[in-house]
């Protein structure tokens, strides 16, 4: 009932007097998130939660999640959450079975904690492959997982660029589905790529044509073949012209790098003249760093739905931040807002997103720079009291 009433006390506010109510986008009203919503996460991907913490201006809430020598998951939620909106941060990334169980049993604890709303908010959705049955006696665990996390408790989902959209029909609650389609366009039409061409396969084509209309270039589609139950897919032919070109090579995600790779391949015996490569979510299983390594790629763009170890880091690959895409997002749910501004490609709140991702990066370098000084002062005061 809390939540309702905030909705509509939200409605009745007067519009901000803020240039940048054109999109709506990074105003600091408070009124935006409300007393009644309530920011948690597990341990899948912390940093994105903190990052869609700041862009709202909220804490995260506490919590206690932790495995037990027996590998059994504990989860104790220290915060009063009744009737709460509670959004839920937890992409299903590796350790994958681990970070779906904390999902599962963090959504049981809130609906026993009497919140008023869980939206499971899951910007990577794990087992996205297994969307239908291809071969005999196999499963659709993708359904499987919708039905888990509907039979735990959750309320919506809130989730961002699906293997396949018809992952939203294996819920029976409400799904919103972003997309980063606009964020990683918007990186490649600021470094001004001279004749470029989109390169993508049949099951991305939908979502690649609207990556190719933003940058104005063709769009060439790769015939591929999976035969093995691998990571590996053979490309039998480029539909389309590339000679001459340079190539952007467009997909949902990087998992071991093996397509990518044979598709670089591809290309390079059609005489492009330089490659590109940009996903949503960059998985980056072994040994993907390796075949990204030594792939004829200038850049590889991701976003940071999954989190990137530091061992994983390649001077080549570049990280655009989701954080107020997903923050933005969690905001118009909460107040009953329309959330279709934000699958628009509508230039000023693209531009703003990038920008906010772009301040919050450099703020935080300059904590981390403070951060390093003042340990160094306090070392060195140390030691020189030890000297005295």
């Amino acid at each position: 009932m809390r939540c309702r009433i905030q909705r509509e006390k939200t409605r009745d506010r007067p519009a901000p007097a803020d240039p940048r109510a054109v999109s709506g986008f990074g105003i600091a009203d408070p009124g935006r998130t409300g007393e009644t919503l309530e920011l948690y996460t597990g341990n899948a991907n912390r940093e994105l939660a903190e990052n869609i913490g700041n862009y709202l201006g909220i804490r995260l809430g506490r919590c206690e999640v932790f495995e037990f020598a027996n590998e059994n998951i504990f989860v104790k939620i220290l915060d009063n959450v009744r009737e709460k909106d509670v959004f839920l941060i937890q992409p299903t990334c590796s350790p994958v079975q681990k970070s779906i169980m904390e999902l599962l049993i963090m959504i049981d604890a809130f609906k026993r904690a009497s919140a008023g709303r869980i939206t499971a908010v899951v910007p990577y959705y794990a087992y996205g492959r297994s969307d239908k049955k291809d071969q005999p006696r196999v499963p659709i665990t993708a359904r499987l997982i919708a039905d888990m996390i509907s039979v735990a408790g959750a309320d919506r989902l809130l989730t961002m660029d699906l293997h396949q959209g018809q992952i939203q029909g294996f819920f029976n609650i409400p799904v919103d589905e972003l997309t980063a389609v606009h964020l990683l366009s918007e990186h490649f039409i600021r470094k001004e790529i001279e004749q470029p061409v989109v390169v993508t396969d049949l099951g991305f084509a939908k979502r690649a044509r609207t990556f190719a209309e933003l940058l104005n270039a063709p769009l060439a589609i790769i015939e591929k073949r999976r035969e093995a139950n691998d990571d590996r897919a053979e490309v039998l032919n480029v539909i389309g012209e590339v000679r001459g070109k340079r190539a952007i090579i467009v997909d949902d995600e990087i998992d071991t790098a093996g397509t990518l790779t044979e598709i670089t391949r591809a290309l390079e015996r059609e005489g492009v003249s330089e490659m590109f490569a940009c996903a949503t979510h960059g998985v980056l299983s072994d040994p993907a760093t390796d075949r990204i390594r030594n792939a004829n790629l200038t850049e590889v763009v991701i976003t940071d739905t999954i989190p990137l170890p530091a061992a994983k880091h390649l001077p080549n690959i570049k990280v655009v931040p989701v954080a107020p895409l997903i923050g933005e997002a969690i905001s118009r749910i909460h107040n009953g807002q329309s959330v279709g501004a934000l699958f628009s490609s509508e230039i000023q709140l693209v531009q703003e997103m990038i920008q906010w991702g772009e301040n919050d990066r450099t703020k935080n370098a300059l904590d981390g720079d403070s951060l390093r000084t003042r340990s160094g002062s306090g070392e060195s005061a140390t030691a020189a009291a030890l000297a005295g």
